[in-house]
């Protein structure tokens, strides 16, 4: 069977088989109970959101606590983040992220690779099944109530799931433009992973991956244009933990992005702007901690927390523990700081809001209140410590790491909306984003970029800082094919690299345990990933 439909592989992790009855129920028996029973439908759409912040989804249930870096999605981004150039933290045992920040973690058995294909391939398997359970429930064509319904529900499953192979495409193989037939990552859908299961699915290519998100998200963007049916029926919180129309025009810009595909990224930018409901934090608004709750008025789209989830639960295993440097976890009590690269830090200039998200030379900032000054103070917070995210409800100190996470801003859709509209009209991307800038982060701003090329690296770096520990940074180095350099950033001892765009260092390889377990994939395909530690400068 192949490992990323296996049981085994799960590692007992009930929750990431989602199908309403169990997976021994047919497809038919599972469209019929929807029609008698939407409920079920219901829970496993919440599912997929709920998914996103599972504890101990790789060690176990049993296991919580042995690895306190697996806290779900949230995990991926502080593994993507340490492992680039824009952010660090001491290389020693308290950090839970310091294979990364070291580059060890190329290997087919270190935990980054097996947690990048898991978490992905548990929530693509999860939007297979719901997709299956609503095999038959609707005509794309019909407009009634209940099947306005279940193309809300089918929407979610292709939203998560394009997500998801975002997410592998770019762990597993080098950007879009130039590699369009290099092996990628299987592409598993509700028609083929049934028989994956027993014959194995073979690595499909770059643009495949691509083709699959791009008709995921175009479908999801068709089932949501005038659909009554909000996240809002489903919670009465935070209903954007779900895919709404402007996070699938958001998500399918990304794509576009990464495919060079211009015209199609700013066009789905724009139309994002244009759905969402979301706005970008104003000046006053930015120049203080922030970014811990969904019900910010910039986030369209984000992992919501509970107090009742296992991983608040646990304490010190959750994105505040590890990230947050205002409550309690191994950021405050083990100086565990997150911080960030020293050169990109000098790039900020005074006036902008954003300066004060990191602690200056002196260990202090300017976006601080007095009670967040002193508490870094007594804790012995170093210079370059983020920040930026607020502790949960905004009590410094505070022993509830209830966060919410965000994965998609507004912002960032002005960001790509600058860039693609620069690669083929220079000035006018360049006053997009001046406009951006000046508006909402630093009013003395300006840029006037007259080349594709020099627009696209102001974007890089306004990028570096606006979405700095989100999970961006390092998809951006392979996107942009720049090389990831740490020198004169501040990196410990023995982690300052300068690694070249092409190396294959910069690739995680295929899981030991996909190759083992999938008989269409073999160790070969590693031959040009991942690979030994690089030599420190």
């Amino acid at each position: 069977m192949a490992a990323v439909l296996s049981g085994a592989l799960l590692a007992g992790c009930n929750d990431l088989d989602t199908e309403p009855l169990g997976s021994t129920v047919t497809s038919q028996q599972k469209t019929e109970t929807v029609a008698v029973d939407p409920s079920k439908a219901i829970a496993s759409v919440t599912g997929l959101a709920g998914m996103m912040d599972a504890v101990a989804s790789i060690v176990g249930s049993d296991n919580i606590g042995s690895e306190q870096w697996d806290f779900g999605h949230p995990a991926l981004i502080l593994m993507l983040e340490n492992r680039g150039a824009d952010m660090y933290a001491i290389n020693r045992g308290y950090n839970w992220f310091m294979s990364e920040l070291q580059m060890s973690d190329g290997l087919p058995t270190s935990e980054m690779t097996t947690a990048m294909w898991r978490y992905n391939y548990n929530m693509v398997r999860a939007c297979n099944s719901l997709l299956k359970t609503l095999d038959g429930a609707f005509t794309p064509e019909a407009t009634d109530e209940a099947a306005l319904k279940n193309k809300f529900y089918a929407a979610q499953a292709l939203g998560f799931r394009a997500y998801s192979y975002l997410n592998l495409v770019q762990s597993y193989q080098f950007t879009y433009a130039g590699n369009e037939t290099a092996d990628a990552v299987p592409i598993l859908t509700e028609k083929n992973d049934t028989e994956a299961a027993v014959n194995g699915a073979p690595l499909a290519t770059v643009a495949e991956v691509y083709d699959q998100i791009v008709n995921d998200l175009t479908t999801a963007i068709d089932y949501l244009q005038g659909n009554p049916n909000k996240g809002t029926d489903l919670v009465s919180v935070k209903a954007n933990r779900f895919i709404r129309l402007d996070v699938a025009l958001g998500l399918r810009a990304r794509a576009y992005l990464l495919m060079q595909k211009w015209a199609e990224a700013a066009a789905d930018a724009e139309a994002a702007i244009a759905a969402t409901q979301a706005t970008p934090l104003s000046f006053d608004e930015a120049a203080q901690p922030g970014f811990n709750s969904l019900e910010i008025h910039n986030t369209m789209w984000g992992i919501s927390v509970s107090e009742e989830d296992n991983t608040v639960k646990t304490g010190i295993i959750n994105f505040p523990s590890h990230m947050g440097s205002f409550s309690n976890g191994y950021a405050s009590r083990v100086g565990c700081w997150r911080r960030i690269n020293n050169a990109l830090f000098a790039t900020i200039p005074a006036g902008d809001a954003r300066r004060g998200w990191w602690l200056d030379e002196s260990a202090t900032s300017i976006n601080l209140t007095a009670e967040q000054s002193d508490f870094l103070a007594a804790n012995g917070a170093l210079p370059g410590t983020q920040v930026k995210f607020a502790p949960y409800k905004g009590e410094v100190g505070t022993d509830l790491n209830a966060s919410d996470v965000p994965l998609m801003r507004v912002e960032e859709m002005y960001l790509i909306l600058a860039e693609a509209t620069g690669m083929t009209a220079p000035a006018e991307g360049a006053k997009i984003l001046a406009d951006f800038v000046k508006a909402y982060r630093n009013p003395t701003y300006t840029f006037a970029g007259t080349s594709a090329e020099q627009v696209q690296n102001e974007v890089w770096h306004q990028r570096r800082i606006e979405l700095w520990g989100e999970g961006f940074s390092y998809f951006d180095l392979l996107r942009l094919k720049k090389p990831l350099d740490r020198r004169n950033g501040g990196f410990p001892a023995g982690c300052i690299y300068n690694v070249a765009p092409d190396s294959p260092i910069l690739l995680l390889p295929i899981p030991q345990s996909e190759i083992n377990g999938n008989p269409a994939v073999t160790s070969a395909v590693n031959n040009n990933r991942g690979g030994s530690r690089p030599a420190s400068l």
